[in-house]
């Protein structure tokens, strides 16, 4: 039978400071490793959110066009689900698609016949957005389309 004795370990083993550092470095994998399991997990939701968010502050832009728009169809609104569009960089063409639900207020009567501005990250070109909350590439259809037009008509 093998009884531990201090003579049979290592010489570098002996040392307090040696034993002191191997328990150290036990309780530090050991909160890794509890903390990469027991941490709070994002949702889909706030993936996405912070997926718009960063593309909306760091993504460049180009210019596109909407080829399509997807509505509900129990809900003649004129608030869209999904856009599709596209644009071009570097010769590349990339047609992507996106779920505006939950940006309804920022998509409504959106103008398809014009062009678009596309916010896309430069190292994967084809992950981009149209509209996020803190910016929008998308015409919006207006009664007037200037809205000075009116101020400058009541002061002649």
């Amino acid at each position: 039978m093998f009884t531990p004795h201090p003579s049979q370990l290592l010489l570098s083993l002996r040392s307090p400071r040696s034993i002191a550092a191997i328990a150290v470095g036990a309780a530090a994998a050991t909160g890794v490793a509890w903390y990469l399991l027991k941490r709070p997990r994002l949702s889909e939701e706030e993936i996405e959110r912070n997926r718009r968010d960063l593309l909306a502050a760091t993504g460049r832009i180009t210019d596109g066009s909407i080829t399509d728009v997807s509505r509900p169809k129990e809900d003649p609104s004129p608030t869209p689900q999904v856009i599709i569009y596209n644009y071009r960089i570097a010769g590349v063409t990339y047609e992507c698609g996106q779920i505006v639900t939950e940006l309804a207020e920022h998509v409504r009567d959106i103008r398809t016949d014009l062009p678009i501005q596309v916010r896309y990250d430069p190292h994967n070109p084809a992950d981009s957005i149209v509209v996020a909350e803190s910016w929008s590439g998308l015409r919006l259809s207006s009664t007037h389309p200037h809205p000075d037009a009116d101020t400058h008509a009541e002061a002649s």
